[in-house]
C-alpha cells in the first residue's frame, strides 16, 4: 500500500535534499513540499525531477524527466506555517511529516516575536493539525544549539545524548528550537483523531555545509568583496560540520525507523545528534578548506583574546539594551555569538547508528569535493559580474 510524506521547509537548504532523496523511497506516492514562497531554482528542480502537480496556479510544473517518471508525485504548497487552514490541508492523506521549516537567525538579526511565532507556534499548529489528519509519523529538524554551548571555556568533545545539556541563553533561535523540540518529543504517544498513535523523534545535526548553504555562501561572497579575505567568524573553536546530504539522509532514516514495527519502539520520543565523518575543525579552517583552491584565504593578523572579547560582547549587549527605549541598536557580537563560535562542542552519532542505522552517505571527500565545485561556481558568478566594468 502506498504512503505519502509532507516536507516543511521543502524549498530550503536542507529541505530540497530530503525531497531528492524522498524520490528514491519503496511505494511512496506523493511528497508534498510546502513553504512560504519557492524560489525559482528549487520549482526548477522539482519540476525537472518530478511528475509532479501544484496547488498554486502561479507555479509551473509541467517539465518531467522521462527517468523518473515514476509512481511518486510531487506537490507543491506555498503556504504560512502559522495558517492553521493550510496545514490542516497539507497534512490530509499525509503517512509522515518531516518538519524543517524554521527561521534560522543565529546573530539575532530578526524580531524575536516572529522567530517564536514560526519555530514554535508554527511547530504546535503542525502537531495539532497532525493530529486532526491522524499522521502517525512527525521527524522534527532540531539543532545543536539546544544543547549549547554555554560557555567558551566548557569543552565537549564526542558528546552524546546521555550527557544531561541543555541551552542556557535566552537568545531567540536556540530558545525557539529548545521549545519546539520539547513540544514535539512531548507529542509522542498522542492519541490521533481516527484512534491510532502519533509517534516523533527529533534530529539535532552539527552545524551544517554543502552546495547552498547561506552561512559559507555569505561567507565566500564577503571574501570576494574583501580582496579575497575570508572574515573570521570562529578561529578558536573546535566542531564538526556535518554535510547536508548526509543530514538528508539521516531524515529518510528516522522515517523508515519509526514505520518498521521492529525499530519504532526504541525510536519513538527520541533525538539524535546526526554529524558524520568530516574532520574535526575550526569554522574558520573549514570555510578555509572550502574556498583555498580560489585564492580565498583567512587574515592571519593578530586578534582580540577571547576573554576579552566575550567582555566586550557584554558591554555592547549593554549599550544595546540602554538605547532601547529609542534605538535599536544590533550589536556586531554578543556573549552568545562569541561563545557559539569559538568553543570547543562536537558530538557522536553512535545513537543514531544504533537506532536508525545511520551511516554517513557521502565520505569527507565526496561531501568537500562536491562543496568546493559549488564554491567554485561562486566564484564565476563573481567574476561575471566584474566584466562589465572592466570593458
Amino acid at each position: 500500500m502506498g504512503w505519502s510524506c509532507l516536507v516543511t521547509g521543502a524549498g530550503g537548504f536542507l529541505g530540497r535534499r530530503i525531497v531528492r532523496l524522498l524520490v528514491e523511497e519503496k511505494e511512496l506516492k506523493e511528497i508534498r513540499a510546502l513553504d512560504k514562497t519557492f524560489r525559482p531554482e528549487s520549482r526548477e528542480e522539482f519540476s525537472k525531477n518530478f511528475p509532479a502537480r501544484s496547488r498554486n496556479p502561479s507555479i509551473d510544473l509541467t517539465g518531467v524527466h522521462a527517468e523518473l517518471q515514476k509512481k511518486t508525485k510531487l506537490t507543491m504548497l506555498e503556504g504560512d506555517i502559522l495558517d492553521e487552514s493550510c496545514l490542516k490541508t497539507a497534512c490530509q492523506d499525509v503517512t509522515v511529516v518531516i518538519h524543517t521549516a524554521s527561521i534560522v537567525d543565529v546573530f539575532g538579526v530578526i524580531h524575536r516575536e516572529s522567530i517564536m511565532n514560526v519555530n514554535v507556534k508554527g511547530t504546535q499548529l503542525l502537531l495539532e493539525a497532525c493530529v486532526h489528519a491522524s499522521v502517525p509519523v512527525f521527524i522534527y529538524t532540531s539543532t545543536l544549539e539546544v544543547a549549547g554551548p554555554n560557555s567558551y571555556k566548557e569543552v565537549i568533545q564526542n558528546g552524546h545524548e546521555d550527557q544531561p545539556l541543555e541551552n542556557m541563553w535566552s537568545a531567540p533561535y536556540p530558545n525557539s528550537k529548545q521549545l519546539a523540540e520539547k513540544a514535539v518529543l512531548a507529542a509522542n504517544g498522542w492519541t490521533l483523531k481516527n484512534g491510532g498513535t502519533l509517534y516523533t523523534c527529533a534530529l539535532r545535526p552539527m552545524y551544517i555545509y554543502g552546495e547552498g548553504g547561506p552561512f559559507l555562501s555569505a561567507t565566500v561572497n564577503e571574501a570576494l568583496h574583501n580582496m579575497g579575505v575570508l572574515p573570521s567568524v570562529g578561529k578558536f573553536s573546535t566542531v564538526n560540520p556535518v554535510y547536508v546530504g548526509n543530514v538528508a539522509w539521516a531524515h529518510i532514516l528516522a522515517l523508515r525507523a519509526l514505520r518498521d514495527p521492529r525499530k519504532a519502539p526504541s525510536v519513538r520520543g527520541q533525538f539524535y545528534y546526526i554529524s558524520d565523518d568530516t574532520p574535526h575543525q575550526s569554522y574558520d579552517g573549514l570555510n578555509y578548506t572550502l574556498s583555498k583552491e580560489f585564492g580565498l584565504y583567512l587574515n592571519s593578523s593578530w586578534s582580540l583574546p577571547l576573554f576579552l572579547m566575550y567582555w566586550i560582547g557584554f558591554l555592547l549587549e549593554v549599550v544595546s539594551f540602554l538605547l532601547s527605549p529609542i534605538y535599536t541598536y544590533r550589536p556586531p557580537f554578543n556573549r552568545h555569538t562569541v561563545t557559539l563560535s569559538n568553543s570547543t562542542f562536537t558530538f557522536s552519532y553512535k545513537k543514531a547508528q544504533r537506532d536508525l542505522a545511520y551511516k554517513p552517505l557521502y565520505s569527507w571527500e565526496e561531501a568537500r569535493q562536491k562543496t568546493v565545485e559549488w564554491v567554485g561556481s561562486l566564484v564565476d558568478r563573481h567574476k561575471e559580474t566584474l566584466k562589465p566594468k572592466t570593458q
